[in-house]
């Protein structure tokens, strides 16, 4: 064993040293060794035995199975205990989860299985195998078993760790090059490898490698590097330098402060140390020899700079590690996490002694995990590592707590948190730029940037979930102070500063990093200490941390050198300490009935505390207002981040409470002019008509004004924090979603604290919605299951200021006031456009009942009264927004009044004995009937107020009233607030008032170019109350509008809700708020009434009167022009809906117009086109052709018909497999092939279609356009840059008109319309005349009307039109003939294209053509253009006459039996001919336009031998007994006057016929099984003949139909066959229906039956003395093809998944990224796969060539979307399986389980087979192949 070895470099070392020698075997050697090494752990037996052995020695109570980076795990949050908790796919299946909340979830760092550990799951979801086993019935292990593995494991571990210290390089100042590192780990590969095995060999071997791993004394006797060999020694040196070089330095800080100091660093070694002391610590240096200043002791304040010399000895002692597994983290840290070494460790943990070893290694290494971190290049991975570590170590409660006592895992947490931040800090700006101390992050390092912290916050967050380890944190004063010190570097980050003149050069994106770090490290941590402080007991904790906070704060305010004033155009959206603070305060009053007052500061502090997070909002005005609009994009993102739903919790709310907070324990009227002075709009709240606003300019005044009356509605009616429960929050904020749009199920409530699935989630949901199944439009547009809000909640729930506050775009709001509009109007409540509701409030928590102190407050009353007055004066810069949210402030006041004044009280406080100078007293509702008399105002000397004053003041009476109610001042706000704010910062302390004086002064004087202010007095005369019911007048247009409705009946003013006034505009908000304070006070009801009875006159003078009316006029204009403009757009918008319905559609017969072409006017004999493009009509003619637009698509929809009704389903087992074989495509393939086997080639290509796969498919939309217009488009689609969705290059286009994708022009043929044509009157020639017709007819070449000689430019476009058809479909499809080229190729290739197109439309109209023409099929067809141009080109290549088929069906030849001997291949026999490509054949060479009666004559003909062929297939087809029977029967009967129509004679006269070859000989056993067992009766004889017909009747009655514009009739479909022959004139007209119908009476045979018969059967005998085989099989034609389908899927997509993406892929054998499976054939492919590339194609761009043609339909497995590729685009098309709540979940991104929609897959299918995709899907783009 000694000299066990394996390759360490090329180091050849002796082997002589017994035990001791450690010398290395060359590489080749390293296998042999490990196989060596297996072989002594089995103690020389074989290795596999052994494992076996072990394994049964396994109490296996815990999976564990580790799991990397994406792989699919599954989360229960029904059984799981930490919200970690996973388990892999195997043990969920295994496990009961039926109707639990579970999701799948693909994993982002990798994971290990929690099944059987009780610690993290509840018992009751672990799967079958984990169900706790006893350990008692698990025999113990005998020592010999693992004697070997304890002494061969201790070497093998230190050789695998020599190895390591031997790779590591101390790497250049670049940092390792990550190859050399990589290098070494490969080489290591096997060995790690050959580790995690042995750890699933289960729990005995474990446990022996804990022992190895754990065991000091083995450590210490093998790496001590004290004996003799050198090579033990070297390694030992290798290891010191690394040790050494660890130690945890930072660069010099970027910090410039009065004194440089030091930037903390701290080491592994640091963190032993105070593992090792008693937690307190000295100075502990750091172990680096160019770094020495630093680190300090945990929780002290201010850092400590150390003097070089202090380098303490005890530190080599301490960094001794201990044992094998504290080495090997070591290097596994050092060697950034190999995924290997942590799997190996990871598989490790189910052993629970290993388990605690291990976790107090980890948290011995932190700081060093955290450096090595923030130096890789890799951080990303190897992030994802850490995690997949540290989530496993810290889910379990019981060991986070024992780590937390044993090691200080809070100490070390926090500590790291604090200096991996303090390597980023800059100066803040805020406030004081020159003076600040105040160090935020920098928001631009790579370290916030790339999230590089977030696993040591993701591993905090974890460990204060567990309870026992946050109460630690929160009692422990050191550690709070040290947290809120981290808190505060994030205090005031990312700045902004608002750009007064040009536009900002770079728009920094900082404030994505921003807002993820105050999320990540500050919120999240806060929730989790929050979620433990639910009851009384816990108020100690929240006092500890709200007292920290505080002081956190007061640092704050001191180190930025705040006063009073916030520093102009600066914001910041960071506030966390103000955010802490406000939280606990919350969770105080809410959960812990602690008294509010015991835990705030004095006033001062309060107003400090105020002020920034007011800043916040009226900031977040200004941006609305765009007065930020300098500073970019980027402004408006932060304003919409800092409300959107994941941050609205951490950052809105905690705000506004704390504002609600301050507010209801400051000075109203302070608070009140703070608001306005911060929103700038104290200069417009004056009563004079002009103003000068010195710090904001007009037009944003408006919308500041709406920011800041709307900021008090919110700050007033917002109780989220206030005393809602948690249901009603969870209520209010799904209502405000719902309202502003329908939600899906996962978004109806954005906050990021509650998971949609929990129980109050489910039902609150259900109490507020209605479930909106998913629909379908005709334009199949998929639509998702929604949830809309119930009439209810519109009715009493709408709530507009919760609507305001959780909105992200302006356009919600408005979407919101939209959606309730038209509720009213649909359920009759209102009809006008309403005003937002008014919503009563739950009832205030005592403790906030301050807030509404400021609803009675002066300064407020102030403010509305002169609103009020100036929109009753229609002042500039005044909205409708405006009044609305004045009048809610007085309604709110009202709501809120203090005790109902006593009548007595109030008679004494008249109006007259009013001192102050504005209103008497602080209470709304006696406020509201004080009349105003007199104001004094500053005004612009040029406004009309100054000359209109003079007069007033001098008449005597109007002055004696002036002295009495003593003139109001023109109320400055800001005056006021300065005052108050004096008062508080006197008492407080004396030496603050000479900051702020001259500050002040300078920031509110008036630009000196601004014109003087002089005072003027204006009369007013006015209250709030009689300024209501004027405005009652002004807004209803009427004078005396308003009536008190409580004369007519009293009982109103007792119970004053009621629904009349509970929807409406703004007449109803003032009656409502009239009533109100009527109902409030009796001296109100009797001074509206009186106000009433005056006969009120107009308010404002005659000349405002002018202007007032000029508004009212514009405003009735613009409202006329408004209600025509919609009256158009809803035209327009019909008009466009009709025509794309007409254009769209692909099923909707009923809106169809016919297409222009078959003009139906008798006069006209030219059919007329009309150009989409120039727009003018006319004929088509040579020289200047009009053209179809049209789609030209290779298809193989054709290929994909089977004889079967039911659809293949998808394989989701190994077993299930799907063949091909039974396929149209395969079918015609293999017949072709036969054929060509045998029988001359030309001949061949003659007897078949082709086309089944990679038929050209040609659709129109209808449109017509001139061949040179559209040429002429083309040129300015290739001129035009915009990126389109097509390819111009490729000659697509959208049709000019529809906007249809099209990528060709038909050209039309010129002549007759189709319907009245002379050639179509029937003649009553006998059918020989006609067959001689024909013949000469096709033997005369290129007898056409146009000469083909002279080139027209209609015969050049049909070349072009006809090069393109063939361009279409790959060579592969086109060419079949064995001679390539040969014109046979090309006759076939264009004859089969008519019947691709003829069997598409067959399959369009459901197969069959019993509905007639009832279909858009038909009307839109081009097939009439496109046989001429087939036709035009069939006729260039001539048949030989020798051998036209058409002879050979009506002439009888003289027999010759030598011949069929003497030629090498001989022709196809007629019979095995395809009759339906015949009849193409015949009619393409026939001129056109073709008469009716020479069609119905090659129809006749053909129609005698399909029935020939019919009889030849049922007698092979029949046994024997049969046979013989019927040719006795029929030979009976031969002599009988109408035998030719018998199909009894004929078929035994075919029987006996064919019997003289060998056709029926070969019967051998083989032949029985095919045999059919049914005894064929007359009536089942006459089915499967006619069923062998229809098929070909069908097609010849489409082409009919097409050629001649004949109607198709409808029928049912037990007729069809009848129908259809009497509609093709193949049945005497005189026939009559009586006895059963017999289809043999459709027989019309040009020349003797049985003597025709007797030479086709002849042509077959003497194949068939050769292949009896083969020429059975040919006489077989399948031609009872059913519809194609698409693979049928399985109900469950789970199904699908767990099958496909673990599946292989067979070419590269690899399981792929993306796989994806063909909903056409099943084939599994690698989506993007670079594995599986062909010529630069991806194996879904080649398979959707091979499969469709250049269609493909993939479903993605890993995103369950559906994909299309359409030749060189593709699209996503949607998804088919969706969940319970009908959406869909495109990457599985929720993991709920999904169900097909039936419906969905239905539409995909129909678009499939319709050949749609192009029109329907809109979002198409390149793949370039690379999918």
């Amino acid at each position: 064993v000694g000299s066990l070895a394996w390759s360490r470099g090329t180091q050849a070392g002796g082997r002589g040293e017994g035990s001791a020698a450690r010398g290395g075997v060359c590489r080749g050697g390293a296998e042999e060794a490990l196989e060596w090494c297996k072989c002594l752990l089995a103690g020389g037996g074989g290795y596999d035995e052994f494992c076996a052995a072990v394994r049964a020695y396994d109490p296996a109570a815990l999976c564990g199975l580790v799991w990397t980076a994406n792989f699919v795990a599954y989360r229960c949050r029904t059984c799981g205990i930490s919200p970690c908790m996973s388990l892999c796919a195997e043990c969920f299946h295994q496990g009961d989860h039926t109707g639990h909340d579970f999701n799948m979830f693909r994993s982002q760092a990798g994971g290990a299985c929690d099944c059987g550990d009780s610690n993290v799951m509840r018992e009751s979801g672990f799967c079958k195998r984990h169900q706790i086993k006893s350990s008692s019935n698990i025999p113990c292990v005998p020592k010999d078993l693992l004697m070997m593995s304890e002494f061969v494991l201790p070497r093998f571990i230190f050789c695998l760790i020599q190895y390591l210290r031997e790779g590591y390089n101390e790497p250049a100042a670049d940092g390792p090059s990550e190859k050399d590192l990589n290098k070494v780990l490969q080489l290591l590969e096997p060995q790690i490898s050959f580790l995690e095995d042995l750890t699933k060999m289960g729990g005995a071997m474990r446990s022996v490698l804990t022992q190895v791993l754990t065991n000091q004394q083995n450590y210490k006797d093998l790496t001590s590097g004290l004996g003799e060999n050198a090579c033990v020694k070297k390694s030992h040196e290798k290891y010191l330098i690394a040790l050494k070089s660890s130690g945890l330095t930072y660069p010099e800080d970027k910090l410039v402060y009065g004194v440089q100091e030091p930037s903390a660093g701290t080491s592994s070694l640091a963190v032993q140390g105070f593992v090792g002391a008693t937690g307190t610590l000295g100075q502990v240096d750091s172990s680096d020899e160019d770094d020495q200043d630093g680190s300090q002791g945990l929780g002290k304040r201010k850092r400590v700079k150390l003097s070089s010399g202090t380098k303490d000895q005890s530190i080599m002692d301490v960094l001794k590690h201990k044992s094998f597994l504290e080495e090997l983290l070591f290097w596994t840290i050092k060697y950034e996490f190999p995924q290997k070494m942590v799997t190996f460790l990871l598989n490790m943990l189910p052993d629970q002694e290993y388990k605690v070893a291990f976790t107090k290694t980890f948290v011995q290494h932190y700081a060093f995990i955290m450096k090595t971190l923030k130096k890789s290049h890799e951080s990303d991975t190897m992030s994802n590592r850490i995690v997949h570590i540290s989530v496993q170590l810290f889910s379990n409660e019981e060991l986070a707590r024992q780590v937390t006592e044993e090691c200080q895992l809070l100490d070390i947490m926090v500590t790291v948190l604090l200096y991996m931040m303090e390597s980023c800090l800059i100066k803040s700006e805020l406030q004081d730029e020159e003076n600040s101390l105040h160090v935020v992050v920098n928001c631009g390092e790579a370290l916030l940037k790339n999230n590089t912290y977030w696993p040591l916050v993701s591993d905090f967050i974890n460990i204060l979930s567990h309870q026992s380890v946050a109460k630690r944190f929160l009692e422990d004063h050191g550690l709070l102070v040290t947290w809120m010190n981290f808190v505060s570097f994030f205090q005031g980050m990312n700045l902004n500063k608002r750009e007064l003149n040009e536009h900002v050069e770079f728009e920094s994106q900082t404030y994505y990093a921003a807002f993820a770090a105050e999320l990540e490290a500050c919120a999240q941590p806060m929730w989790g200490l929050l979620s433990h402080c639910k009851v009384r007991e816990t108020q100690e904790y929240t006092r500890n941390v709200v007292r920290y906070c505080l002081e956190a704060l007061q640092d704050w305010f001191d180190a930025i050198n705040f006063v009073d004033e916030p520093a102009p155009n600066q914001v910041t959206f960071h506030l966390p300490l103000h955010r802490y603070y406000a939280m606990f305060l919350s969770k105080a009053v809410k959960c812990q009935e602690l008294d509010l007052d015991s835990v705030l500061p004095d006033q001062e502090m309060l107003m400090k505390l105020m002020i920034h997070p007011l800043q916040i909002q009226a900031s977040l005005a200004e941006i609305h207002s765009n007065m930020w609009v300098r500073n970019g994009l980027q402004i408006k993102g932060q304003a919409m981040t800092y409300v959107q739903s994941h941050f609205c919790n951490s950052m809105i709310d905690p705000d506004i409470y704390l504002l609600q907070v301050c507010a209801s324990r400051l000075d109203p009227d302070y608070f009140i002019s703070s608001v306005f002075e911060r929103f700038k709009v104290v200069d417009l709240l004056t009563m004079a008509s002009q103003h000068q606003n010195t710090v904001l300019d007009a037009e944003h005044e408006r919308s500041m004004l709406e920011g800041a009356l709307t900021f008090l509605v919110i700050l007033l009616s917002l109780r989220l924090h206030l005393g809602m429960s948690d249901d009603e929050i969870l209520r209010a904020e799904m209502v405000a979603q719902l309202c502003m749009n329908d939600r899906t199920h996962k978004n109806p409530n954005p906050k990021s604290g509650i998971i949609p699935g929990s129980y109050s989630f489910e039902s609150v949901l259900s109490a507020v919605a209605d479930f909106k199944a998913p629909v379908f439009e005709p334009g199949g547009s998929m639509q998702q299951g929604m949830y809309t809000p119930k009439a209810e909640v519109w009715n009493q729930e709408f709530d507009p200021v919760m609507v305001i506050l959780r909105t992200v775009y302006r356009r919600d709001v408005q979407s919101a006031m939209d959606r309730y509009t038209a509720f009213l109007k649909q359920s009759g409540k209102f009809p006008g456009n309403p005003w937002p509701p008014y919503k009563k409030r739950t009832s205030l928590h005592p403790s906030y009942k301050g807030l509404m102190r400021l609803l009675h407050c002066k300064t407020l009353h102030i403010v509305l009264f002169t609103l009020l007055y100036k929109i009753l004066m229609d002042h500039q810069n005044l909205s409708e927004h405006v009044l609305c949210m004045v009048l809610y402030l007085i309604e709110l006041g009202l709501e809120n009044s203090a005790e109902e004044e006593s009548d007595e009280e109030a008679s004494v406080g008249g109006p007259e004995r009013c001192h102050d100078s504005w209103f008497p007293g602080s209470n709304l509702v006696s406020n509201m009937r004080h009349f105003i008399n007199y104001v004094r105002v500053r005004v612009p000397e040029t406004a009309p107020e100054v000359k209109r004053d003079s007069p007033a003041s001098t008449s005597s009476d109007n002055l004696g009233s002036f002295q009495n109610s003593g003139t109001a001042q023109v109320f400055s706000l800001v005056a006021e607030r300065r005052k108050k704010f004096q008062e508080i910062i006197n008492r407080s302390n004396s030496e603050a008032n000479q900051v702020v004086r001259p500050k002040t002064s300078s920031k509110w004087s008036a630009p000196g170019s601004a014109p003087q202010l002089t005072t003027a007095i204006l009369e007013i005369k006015e209250s709030i109350l009689s300024l209501l019911i004027k405005l009652h007048h002004k807004l209803s247009g009427k004078q005396n509008s308003y009536y008190p409705p409580w004369l007519d009946d009293i009982e109103i003013l007792i119970q004053p809700e009621i629904p009349k006034y509970s929807h409406g505009d703004g007449i109803t908000a003032v009656e409502r708020i009239l009533l109100k304070a009527a109902s409030q006070s009796r001296m109100n009801k009797r001074i509206i009434e009186e106000i009433c009875r005056k006969v009120t006159p107009p308010v404002p003078p005659k000349k405002v009167t002018a202007a007032e009316k000029k508004t009212l006029d514009k405003e009735e204009r613009r409202q006329k022009a408004r209600e025509r403009q919609q009256k158009l757009l809803a035209e327009f918008a019909s008009r466009q809906k009709s025509f794309m319905e007409t254009a769209m559609d692909v099923d909707s017969p009923e809106n169809d117009i016919p297409m222009e072409i078959t003009t139906a006017e008798p006069q006209v004999s030219e059919a007329v086109y009309d150009c989409v493009i120039c727009g003018q009509s006319g004929p088509s003619s040579e020289d200047r052709p009009t053209g179809l637009v049209v789609l030209l698509q290779a298809s193989s929809v054709l290929g994909q018909c089977r004889d079967n009704v039911e659809p293949k389903k998808l394989p989701v087992t190994e077993e299930e497999q799907i063949y091909p074989w039974d396929t149209c495509a395969a079918v015609h393939d293999v017949r072709l092939s036969l054929l060509q086997r045998y029988f001359k080639d030309s001949s061949c290509l003659l007897a078949v279609s082709i086309g089944w796969e990679g038929g050209v498919y040609v659709q129109t939309c209808g449109h017509t356009l001139h061949i040179d217009c559209h040429k002429s488009y083309m040129e300015s689609l290739r001129n035009d840059q915009v990126l389109q969705g097509f390819s111009v290059d490729k000659g697509e286009f959208t049709c000019p008109l529809c906007r249809q994708f099209a990528n060709s022009v038909l050209p039309c043929y010129p002549g007759s319309n189709v319907e009245n044509n002379p050639w179509q009157r029937p003649s009553n020639k006998s059918i020989q005349d006609l067959i001689k017709e024909v013949e000469e007819l096709q033997g005369r070449p290129g007898a056409f009307p146009v000469s083909i000689s002279s080139e027209t430019n209609l015969s050049k476009e049909m070349e072009s039109v006809m090069k393109d058809i063939k361009n279409t479909t790959q060579k592969k499809y086109r060419d079949y003939s064995k001679t390539p080229g040969s014109p046979d190729n090309d006759f076939l290739f264009m004859y089969s294209v008519a019947r691709t197109n003829l069997e598409l439309e067959l399959i369009h109209r459901g197969g069959n053509l019993c509905s007639g023409g009832a279909s858009t099929a038909g009307k839109r067809s081009c097939l009439n253009q496109l046989f001429h141009v087939l036709a035009l080109h069939m006729r260039l290549y001539s048949i030989d006459s020798e051998y036209n088929p058409w002879r050979k069906l009506t002439q009888l030849e003289e027999m010759n039996p030598q011949l069929g001997y003497e030629e090498q291949q001989p022709e196809v026999p007629i019979l095995y001919h395809d009759v339906t490509s015949l009849l193409l054949i015949q009619i393409l060479m026939m001129p056109q336009p073709l008469r009716k009666d020479h069609f119905t004559c090659i129809v006749k003909v053909l129609f005698t031998l399909l029935y020939t062929q019919a009889l030849a297939e049922l007698s092979v087809k029949c046994s024997e007994e049969d046979r013989s029977a019927w040719k006795h029967t029929g030979a009976l009967k031969k002599s009988t006057c109408d035998a030719e129509k018998s199909y009894e004679v004929l078929l035994s006269f075919v029987i006996s016929e064919l019997s003289k070859g060998k056709l029926y000989h070969e019967e051998g056993t083989q032949e029985c099984a095919m045999v059919n067992p049914i005894a064929w009766s007359p009536e089942s004889m006459e089915k499967y003949l006619q069923d062998f017909c229809l098929p070909f009747l069908r097609i010849t009655s489409l082409l009919q139909h097409h050629l001649f514009g004949e109607d198709l009739p409808s029928c049912q479909e037990e007729e069809e066959f009848s129908v259809l022959a009497s509609c093709l004139g193949l049945l005497p007209t005189f026939y009559q229906t009586e006895h059963p119908f017999i289809s043999a009476s459709c027989l019309d045979w040009p020349v003797p039956a049985f003597d025709i018969i007797t030479q086709w059967c002849f042509e077959i005998k003497s194949f068939t003395e050769r292949h009896a085989e083969q020429g059975k099989a040919l006489l077989i034609q399948e031609s009872k093809w059913k519809l194609p389908h698409l693979l049928q899927l399985p109900e469950n997509y789970n199904t699908i998944f767990q099958y496909y993406h673990r599946k292989t892929c067979s070419v590269c054998t690899k399981v792929p990224k993306d796989p994806a499976v063909c909903l056409v054939c099943g084939t599994f492919v690698c989506l993007k796969g670079l594995c599986c590339k062909q010529q630069s194609y991806c194996e879904c761009v080649l398979h959707s060539q091979n499969c469709g043609a250049g269609t493909g339909i993939f479903l993605l497995i890993n995103a369950s979307v559906i994909i299309i590729i359409r030749g060189h685009r593709f699209c996503l098309w949607g998804s088919v399986y969706l969940d319970a709540h009908g959406e869909e979940d495109r990457d599985l991104r929720r993991g709920k389980p999904l169900y097909i929609c039936k419906e969905r897959y239905k539409v995909l299918e129909q678009q499939w087979i319709s050949h749609t995709f192009d029109h329907i899907n809109k979002r198409w783009g390149p793949h370039y192949n690379g999918l």
